[in-house]
């Protein structure tokens, strides 16, 4: 047993995602760069349509349910990823599920929302574009929930508690097992960095299992400075309960790919998602793996990694956007 399993040993999470989730190599990708490019699909997680949020939510859950509630409130976007695995967790858990849901209400379900609905989730729409009135919303649900007698267990956006990060700190764990059986070390793993709960757990998993390689994570929300802050205050806050210490300096934000803002679209990240559904048959969405996908592709033509690096792209998901 490593480092990391380990450490996570008797902490109590459900096992909907189905994992180890498969690596392979991007081929067309290696062989236009001076690297090897691997993808790891963590779109194919299998529960609820999948994607990384399962990871995190097979601790939430489990959360939870010690916790004793019986009502499932989170936040996201109208067309949240992690909103729609919670209706799923939440619908096959017998829990009641609310989502305060942000932007103009539609006139049509599609999308993620489509199945929201179809999962028999009570949704409330604010039309704002703004996380922390996001936020602030669902508190007072919560309220109005709890007095209704309900047991609420609120989450975040994006599920980034130090308990959701968890399921990122065991991914690391699962990529240590990638690099034996490839026979390889990878010297970065690449993906989109939004909420901050995948960030945060992989460079926990990095410092326990002290990896050598990078943790990149191409900002698809907010600038710079302040996401790197976002990854570290989580990342300190998980850390706390496995004993180790997170050095801001090592938490490697890029947001050269964010554009105009969550959620807008980029030609960058147009291009390769066109690229990755025609080379490979692997769809990407508009707004976080297209634009972390954008973000590996500059680097291999500007040569950033060092020539003969194994580079690893977290596929997170969200492809069900593609629909919306």
């Amino acid at each position: 047993m490593g480092k990391i399993d380990e450490k996570l040993t008797g902490i109590a999470r459900q096992r909907c995602a189905i994992l180890p989730t498969p690596v392979h190599e991007l081929l067309a990708l290696s062989k236009m760069s001076k690297c090897r490019v691997f993808c790891k699909r963590d779109d194919l997680t299998g529960f609820g349509f999948g994607g990384n949020k399962a990871r995190k939510l097979d601790f939430l859950i489990s959360d939870a349910i010690q916790s004793g509630c019986n009502t499932l409130l989170a936040v996201g976007a109208s067309q949240s990823n992690f909103c729609r695995m919670v209706a799923a967790y939440g619908s096959a858990y017998g829990m009641d599920v609310h989502l305060l849901l942000g932007g103009r209400k539609p006139d049509i379900s599609t999308g993620n929302l489509l199945l929201d609905h179809m999962l028999g989730t009570e949704c409330h729409h604010v039309d704002s574009g703004d996380w922390n009135e996001w936020e602030a919303k669902a508190a007072e649900l919560e309220v109005s929930l709890r007095k209704e007698g309900r047991t609420v267990y609120r989450m975040p956006i994006g599920g980034s508690t130090a308990i959701g990060a968890l399921g990122y700190v065991e991914a690391m764990s699962e990529i240590l097992n990638d690099e034996k059986r490839l026979g390889l070390h990878f010297d970065a793993v690449v993906f989109a960095s939004s909420s901050a709960g995948t960030q945060a757990g992989l460079v926990v998993g990095k410092s326990i299992a002290n990896w050598p390689g990078q943790v990149i994570g191409f900002s698809v929300a907010k600038e710079q400075e302040r996401q790197q802050q976002d990854v570290f205050n989580l990342a300190r806050e998980t850390a706390i309960r496995f004993g180790v210490s997170i050095d801001k300096k090592t938490i490697c934000v890029d947001d050269s790919c964010l554009g105009a803002g969550y959620a807008k679209h980029t030609k960058a990240c147009e291009d390769a998602v066109q690229l990755f559904a025609r080379k490979y048959g692997i769809f990407l969405d508009y707004v976080y793996t297209g634009k972390a996908a954008a973000g590996l592709l500059d680097y291999l033509k500007a040569d950033r990694f060092v020539p003969g690096s194994a580079i690893l792209f977290l596929h997170t998901g969200g492809n069900v956007e593609l629909f919306a």
